[in-house]
Order: structure tokens, then C-alpha cells, then sequence
């Protein structure tokens, strides 16, 4: 473990996407299972979109043959926004989702949750992001004063 690590714990954005969350058995399943792995939930949020709202987080997809897509299954229903934090939320948080394709997860990861819950390679139930510099701009995305300094 490094000293960054020690000292500030990583944050992720999840997301539980639309078909989880019209199973009402299954968000307090995937809360179990987040914090089985000892991810924290630092703050979550219900989210119901408008194709405005998919469009400005999905616009680095714009144009790519799942765009549309994409858009639409976002916004279907409502879903689920975590800020999960540990050592290695990003890292922790995908191993838990597993790979993007759920049939590629059966096969290769069957105890992941995208293995167990995940319909297709666009609608595979869950997001998690890559990198610290994409956790912060999603955290903001959904949290837009998470980051922001306390004033008193």
C-alpha cells in the first residue's frame, strides 16, 4: 500500500443502472455486496434522466455506433449514483462488476455482479470509473458540490 493510499482513501463513482433498479430485491443486494468488499458508500443519490442529461455525460461517445443506444437505456427508468471510497475503490469496485460484457463475465468472472445481473454489452447494469481523473469529473457530474470547500 502506498502513502497516498494511507493518508487519503480513492473515491469512485458507481452507478446501478436502470434495469437494477426496476428489481426492487436488487439495490439492497448490490449495497450488500459493496460493502462485503469493504468499499464505504461515502453519499448516494436516485437519478432519473432526460436524454439532455445522458447526452452531456455519454458526449465522449457521441457518434459511435452505440450512442443512441446508450442514451435511451439511461434514460428508461431511474438509477442509482454511489461515491464509494477505500484504498482501491476504482480498482476494488470494477473487479466487483467485472468485465463489460456479462457474457464475456459468465464465462471468465461467473461470481461477478455483471456475470450475475448484466443483460448485454450496453445494458450490463453497471458503471464504474477508470481512473482517478474520470472518478472526480463523474463524482462532480452527480455530486456537483462534493468537491467544493466548505463555507462557513
Amino acid at each position: 500500500m502506498s502513502i497516498k493510499q494511507v493518508l487519503k482513501p480513492q473515491l469512485t463513482l458507481a452507478l446501478l443502472k436502470p434495469d437494477i433498479c426496476a428489481n426492487a430485491a436488487l439495490p439492497p443486494k448490490i449495497k450488500q455486496a459493496i460493502l462485503n468488499k469493504e468499499l464505504q458508500i461515502v453519499k448516494e443519490t436516485n437519478v432519473l434522466w432526460t436524454e439532455a442529461d445522458a447526452a452531456r455525460f455519454y458526449a465522449e461517445h457521441e457518434g459511435k455506433f452505440f450512442y443512441h443506444r446508450l442514451c435511451g437505456y439511461m434514460t428508461s427508468g431511474p438509477f442509482k449514483a454511489y461515491i464509494l471510497s477505500s484504498p482501491n475503490a476504482i480498482k476494488d469496485w470494477r473487479g466487483l462488476i467485472g468485465p463489460t460484457h456479462p457474457v464475456r463475465a459468465r464465462i471468465n468472472q461467473p461470481e461477478t455482479l455483471r456475470a450475475l445481473y448484466g443483460l448485454t454489452d450496453t445494458r450490463n447494469s453497471f458503471h464504474g470509473s477508470d481512473s482517478d481523473m474520470s472518478a472526480k469529473q463523474e463524482i462532480e457530474f452527480f455530486f456537483p458540490d462534493y468537491f467544493k470547500p466548505c463555507q462557513s
